[in-house]
């Protein structure tokens, strides 16, 4: 029987809207093996501020769904989403329909054979859904849900039941309802309050950088899991901009409660490292049957909401713990459909080789000056004063400072010294928005460079030639094909989409050819007066970048993380003033990861 016209125009618009072996902007697809956070889309350039003349990028609060085997990425004011088949490449789609409004904390969830949807920034809206979402051809239900809205989670149980949750605020709770498809999606009933913060209980949720204000935390971003018959109700705290956003998560055996705390929260939650944060997510079952966990994680120089988008194996223990693992969550992680011994360690193995190596650029802006929007006003402020950008903000491990060249042309240049031959496996370079100008959607944006390796700054050998790459890469990762050794590393500048050329960390992943450092010794957790927090130290391990403190509420399942650079001690105050925890520590160098402490057990 011959197709159908409807059938073969959304066949051929899939066809293009996927990609196929080709991107949209004609560049070919990447077969890599690994990723490296934040995920490396073409990032919006939000136009909700162009007034205030500052531009930046932002990705956020992503809900994730598995739609016949494709992943599509719902996110915050992006004109439209994305669709993945691994994972690796994503596609933007732009809709044929849409909010009038854009999306705001989009909501999404499979329904049948159809995709549905709930994102209108006004807090007052219908459910769209789509069969073809790869199209976009969204159809509105034409009822205006008569709640007012915010950070929506909309969630499909096993009986087809479909169910709304809610909130976005620093003094109410959490809410649930039922939702009945039949009439338009509107409620079935009242809403229902769920769950509330309790910062005086639960250290994670206390406001500000490392919870250090005593304001009140915001309750966002409710996503809902369903494993095994328990229902996980996922949610955000204390803020978005802070390195210590975090999801938590509350069970029960009923998709509206009543809902009891997890012992073992924050879930998600990456304090340390290049990129901090990891709330306001979603978590999704990829085709394997493994889950992962997509998540919110702040930059915060441009504009406090500028955040992206960051990917982490998920899962839950045979006893029904629910885990998040963010452990060198900013290094080379292994895809879906990469054979791994356990699903929860993706760590690929290669280390970080350039952090606060020698570095040497050609040019560096004179006159340090950049547009911000600071405070409530939403009015641009032009800060100068103390602020560098000089190379070496380059290889610091810190996405909020960068290097910015005086243009954007290609003669501009730099260059790594890793002090040592190292085994190049891969490479990330991480561009920023200083001084742009640009604002929505644009076509035609892409990142065009050359990486270069050498063992002797001399003789020069190509790794990577993006010199004609098509694609728009703010956040560009690039996997060799063939490990390669080298002591420099040099980026050659070819086209960027701004003024100036600006790059806020050039990443070298692979492994020295070293000694291991040794295992931590001297290890101890006080716990403070004030059980929230805790004090923990060890003895400095010679020749350690860095070391990575685990936590937990069971010895065998320390699944909380933060990496530390150079320091040998911490404050650690995420914790529950009523739960007892085991903690060890490792150190890692340029040439792998130690064994890990004794483990230590605090009441």
């Amino acid at each position: 029987m011959k197709a159908s016209c409807k059938q073969i125009i959304i066949s051929v618009l899939a066809f293009i809207a996927a990609g196929n072996c080709f991107s949209q902007n004609g560049a070919k697809e990447r077969h890599f093996k690994t990723y490296c956070n934040p995920i490396d889309i073409d990032y919006t350039y939000m136009a909700l501020h162009a007034h205030t003349g500052v531009s930046y990028r932002a990705g956020a609060d992503p809900a994730v769904i598995n739609f016949k085997g494709k992943y599509y990425m719902f996110v915050t004011r992006s004109f439209g989403y994305w669709v993945s088949e691994d994972m690796s490449n994503w596609e933007f789609v732009t809709p044929q329909n849409w909010y009038f409004n854009g999306s705001n904390a989009p909501a999404a969830a499979v329904e049948g054979d159809e995709v549905i949807v709930a994102a209108d920034p006004s807090g007052r809206m219908a459910v769209i859904k789509t069969d073809t979402p790869e199209v976009g051809d969204w159809q509105t239900q034409f009822g205006v849900i008569p709640i007012e809205i915010q950070d929506p989670a909309l969630f499909v149980d096993d009986d087809g039941k479909v169910y709304l949750y809610e909130e976005s605020s620093n003094v109410h709770p959490l809410h649930g309802v039922e939702l009945d498809p039949a009439n338009h999606y509107m409620p079935v009933g009242e809403e229902q309050p769920l769950v509330s913060l309790h910062p005086e209980e639960h250290g994670w949720e206390r406001f500000g950088e490392n919870h250090s204000s005593d304001m009140a935390p915001y309750l966002e971003g409710p996503w809902m899991t369903k494993h095994n018959g328990t229902y996980y109700l996922q949610y955000a705290a204390p803020g978005t901009e802070f390195n210590v956003y975090a999801d938590g998560v509350y069970t029960s055996d009923n998709p509206l409660g009543p809902f009891e705390y997890a012992p073992y929260n924050p879930v998600s939650y990456k304090p340390g490292g290049f990129l901090t944060g990891a709330g306001h997510g979603s978590t999704v079952q990829d085709n394997n049957g493994d889950f992962w966990h997509f998540a919110t994680m702040p930059i915060s120089v441009n504009y406090k909401f500028e955040r992206r988008i960051g990917l982490f194996p998920a899962g839950f223990e045979d006893d029904g713990q629910m885990y998040v693992n963010t452990a060198y969550g900013d290094y080379p992680q292994l895809l879906p459909g990469t054979e791994v011994g356990e699903h929860r360690n993706r760590f690929a193995g290669w280390m970080l080789l350039s952090y606060n190596k020698k570095t040497t650029a050609n040019s560096v802006i004179e006159k340090g000056i950049q547009q911000r929007v600071i405070g409530p006003t939403m009015e641009p402020v032009l800060t100068s004063k103390d602020t560098e950008y000089d190379a070496s903000k380059l290889v610091d491990e810190d996405i909020s400072t960068f290097w910015v060249a005086n243009g954007n042309n290609d003669s501009l240049q730099v260059s790594i010294d890793l002090g040592n031959k190292m085994r190049i496996n891969a490479l990330q370079v991480n561009f920023q928005e200083f001084n742009a100008r640009l604002f929505g959607r644009l076509k035609g944006l892409k990142h065009q460079f050359i990486i270069e390796a050498s063992l002797d700054g001399e003789k020069w050998n190509t790794l990577v030639d993006y010199s004609e790459n098509l694609r728009d890469q703010p956040h560009a990762y690039i996997e060799l094909d063939e490990p390669s050794d080298a002591r420099y590393i040099r980026y050659r500048n070819v086209n960027t989409p701004n003024e100036y050329l600006a790059i806020s960390e050039f990443r070298v992943f692979g492994k020295g050819y070293g000694k291991l450092p040794k295992q931590p010794s001297e290890f101890e957790v006080l716990r403070q007066e004030d059980k929230r927090n805790a004090d923990v130290s060890w003895k400095e391990v010679p020749g350690a970048m860095g070391y990575v403190l685990y936590w937990g509420i069971e010895k065998e399942k320390l699944n909380n993380s933060v990496m530390i650079y150079s320091e040998n001690e911490y404050e650690l105050r995420a914790l529950n003033t009523d739960q007892e925890y085991y903690f060890q520590v490792e150190a890692f160098s340029e040439n792998g990861i130690s064994e890990r402490s004794k483990t230590v057990h605090v009441e």
